[in-house]
């Protein structure tokens, strides 16, 4: 964690607003982005209750595409998790990065290893096993977690993760939508085949919201510049869960 902190130091502020660089210090995390809303009005960076959606999906695997190139490590597949939240992007992340995928196998080496969300998987059938599996890394795998959850943190700490949350809703899952007749409820599950909904991720438009402007800058090229400077120390030791939010604190639901 030292180290961790003299690399990101150097790059990042490490003040009570920064995110991106207290996350990587901590966990060895690096985050991938940060909510474009409330920044300055509570949330600084994090989202409390958000629905995911299909281009968020593809920033997030656009944006782990540019941390692999950017810290200098080609995976040679794609591992796939056993829920199905996990494996519809681990689909659409082999096209991405143009590679195969595979169900996951502990001990595999220089792969990816593709999570919706850790929390789910631990929930899936046999997941907390696998998510075990997944404390000490094997040579070159690389664990990303497209959706990661800061108040109740997942049993182990993934190496890039795209956002953080409170609440969230899968594309797949029960959406808010509202009906022709204008009132808000809950829509039906995504049951359409995996691949089906993985063509659509693949196909999505990844430009991100432009939010209320009070984010700061958080470009491809200021999330290559801090992988550069942070690549020495990242993918080193195990995968400890956090037990705490860290420094940067947010609004939260209580």
């Amino acid at each position: 964690m030292l180290e961790r902190a003299a690399g990101a130091g150097s790059v990042s502020a490490l003040d009570a607003a920064d995110l991106r660089g207290w996350q990587y210090v901590m966990g060895g995390t690096v985050l991938g982005t940060l909510s474009p809303f409330g920044f300055d009005a509570g949330m600084t960076g994090r989202y409390a209750w958000t629905q995911d959606s299909h281009e968020l999906c593809l920033h997030g695997l656009l944006r782990l595409r540019a941390v692999l190139a950017a810290a200098e490590v080609r995976p040679r597949s794609v591992s796939l998790l056993p829920d199905r939240g996990s494996r519809i992007l681990g689909l659409a992340a082999a096209e991405v990065l143009g590679l195969p995928a595979a169900p996951f196998e502990p001990g595999r080496e220089d792969t990816v290893v593709i999570a919706h969300d850790l929390d789910e998987t631990a929930r899936a059938d046999g997941g907390d096993e696998v998510v075990a599996q997944l404390f000490d890394r094997a040579p070159g795998q690389v664990l990303h977690e497209h959706a990661s959850c800061w108040t109740d943190p997942p049993a182990v700490a993934a190496d890039s993760v795209t956002f953080l949350y409170q609440s969230v809703v899968a594309p797949w899952g029960e959406r808010l939508v509202r009906g022709e007749d204008g009132e808000v409820g809950y829509g039906e599950p995504d049951t359409r085949p995996e691949a089906e909904i993985a063509a659509e991720i693949v196909a999505a438009d990844p430009k991100p919201e432009e939010g209320d402007g009070a984010t700061p800058s958080d470009s491809d090229e200021v999330l290559a510049a801090f992988v550069a400077g942070v690549r020495g120390t990242w993918l080193r030791g195990d995968r400890a869960g956090l037990h705490s939010a860290g420094p940067v604190s947010s609004s939260r639901f209580v």
